[in-house]
C-alpha cells in the first residue's frame, strides 16, 4: 500500500503583530479562533482545516525544554492561502471586505470559469478567496 496525502490539514502564515492578525482573522473574514499562546501564535478553525498564524521573530526561537518537540521554523517575507469561498458567496465577501476597508487587488475569472479575488492581511501576506471549482478536476 502507498502512501497517499489527501489534502492540507494546516497551512501557516506569519505575522509581526498578533492582536492585529487576530482581530484581522477573527473579525475580518470571521474564523473562529482556536487557540491562542502568548505572543507566539493564534489557531483557527477554517472549514476542515486549520489557519496557523504565527509571529515569525517568535517562531524561530528555539521551543524551550519542557515543549512539544516541534522543531523551530518561519519565513521571511509575504506568504500566500487561498480560502475556499462558495461562488455565490464572493460578493458578499467582496461588500465584507471593503466595509472593513480592505482593498481588494484582483477580481477575475480564470480561464476555467472560477473567480478569484485577492487581498492583503496587515502584515502583507496574500489572500486569495476563490470557488471551488478553481481546483476541479
Amino acid at each position: 500500500m502507498s502512501a497517499t496525502i489527501e489534502g492540507i490539514l494546516e497551512t501557516a502564515l506569519y505575522v509581526d503583530d498578533l492582536d492585529e492578525a487576530e482581530a484581522f482573522y477573527g473579525t475580518t473574514l470571521g474564523l473562529v479562533k482556536i487557540t491562542r499562546q502568548s505572543d507566539r501564535h493564534i489557531f483557527f478553525r477554517c472549514g476542515p482545516g486549520v489557519l496557523l498564524v504565527f509571529n515569525r521573530e517568535e517562531t524561530v526561537k528555539p521551543a524551550p525544554a519542557e515543549a512539544l518537540p516541534v522543531p523551530s521554523h518561519g519565513t521571511v517575507g509575504s506568504g500566500h492561502a487561498c480560502f475556499r469561498v462558495a461562488a455565490e458567496n464572493l460578493d458578499a465577501m467582496v461588500q465584507s471586505l471593503r466595509a472593513a476597508g480592505v482593498s481588494i487587488e484582483a477580481d477575475f475569472l480564470w480561464p476555467n470559469g472560477a473567480r478569484s479575488i485577492y487581498f492583503r492581511d496587515p502584515a502583507g501576506n496574500s489572500l486569495e478567496c476563490a470557488e471551488p471549482g478553481l481546483w476541479a478536476i
